[in-house]
């Protein structure tokens, strides 16, 4: 019987790897997450005029807060799909039986006290600001009550699901802002702006990897190039682009790295722009996974312009 423990405790810890690979890839969802956090964690200090790299503590606080607030995001979006799973998308592992419901309660539970915790150790006013992102998303979770009336209105149900993005980016230059005793109604001047580009980058993440060539599309399963149609879906991927240009354009602005920074976002819109027109000129079979990729690099270029050039600035 001793042997049978540790092959049971394979296959246990087996399965949670399988899950976190087909539905929360950290080796994806970790770069972009550490970029976000660093970039508003540093962005914040330089917006009151803080020179150097914040303390590991800050940056760990809003890392792990971040992470695990996108994880929660996929847990409730286990619990909230899972009859259309069931019904469209067998393959998925909780249709399939890899992983239970009632396990990923708990750990979305876990993965709550950790941040409590951690807001606690860093600085306690910090949990106000965890219970706002919470409380929004247990609303994202019952679909604010309304769910046939949003699911009847894909741009309503769109911008009021992305308003968490700027959230939790609240929280992340909260653990910076708050933590050095600025008071929760004391946001950095210019903030704003940040935050801007974060929803519409948020828009960007989510239309980008829900557009797919017509070969791809499932029954059941909600794409915007179904809805919209991909030339659509296309223009409107390339407009949140964007907006989130414009608006980091005005964060960027406000630390005087405006010029390094547009450079940066223009050279990956001309990519993003000519990857679409070749979508549209040969729509072949697998080809629309390149705007979820597009958009991991615009986030992640644009963040990192951001938080490194608000370091430099303050050095």
């Amino acid at each position: 019987m001793h042997g049978v423990e540790p092959v049971q405790g394979a296959l246990t810890h087996n399965r949670w790897w399988v899950y976190q690979r087909e539905r929360f890839p950290l080796a994806a969802h970790a770069p972009l997450v550490a970029a976000f956090s660093f970039c508003a964690v540093v962005y914040s200090a330089a917006l009151r005029g803080e020179p150097g790299l914040p303390a590991p503590g800050t940056f760990f606080v809003a890392f792990v807060g971040a992470l695990l607030f996108f994880l929660q995001l996929r847990i409730a979006d286990e619990f909230k799909d899972h009859e259309e799973d069931c019904r469209y998308r067998p393959y998925r592992p909780v249709p399939r039986g890899l992983i239970r419901l009632r396990e990923l309660a708990v750990l979305g539970v876990a993965s709550a006290v950790a941040q409590l915790l951690l807001a606690l150790w860093l600085h306690p006013p910090l949990v106000l600001v965890l219970l706002l992102v919470w409380g929004y998303l247990a609303l994202m979770s019952h679909e604010f009550f309304v769910r046939d009336w949003l699911k009847a209105r894909p741009v309503t149900y769109l911008w009021s699901h992305m308003l968490i993005m700027p959230l939790i980016d609240l929280y992340a230059t909260a653990c910076d802002w708050l933590s050095a005793g600025e008071g929760m109604g004391a946001l950095p001047d210019g903030l704003i702006w940040f935050l801007l580009a974060s929803f519409c980058n948020g828009v960007v993440i989510e239309l980008g990897r829900k557009i797919r060539a017509s070969a791809d599309e499932e029954t059941g399963v909600e794409t915007y190039s179904a809805l919209w149609g991909p030339r659509r879906a296309l223009v409107l991927w390339l407009g949140a682009i964007g907006a989130t240009a414009f608006f980091a354009s005005l964060a960027a602005a406000r630390i005087d790295i405006l010029a390094p920074v547009l450079l940066l976002l223009l050279g990956v819109f001309a990519v993003a722009a000519f990857a679409a027109f070749r979508f549209m000129r040969a729509m072949s079979p697998g080809a629309g996974k390149r705007f979820e990729w597009i958009s991991g690099v615009w986030t992640l270029v644009m963040y990192l312009g951001l938080g490194g050039g608000s370091l430099i600035w303050t050095m």
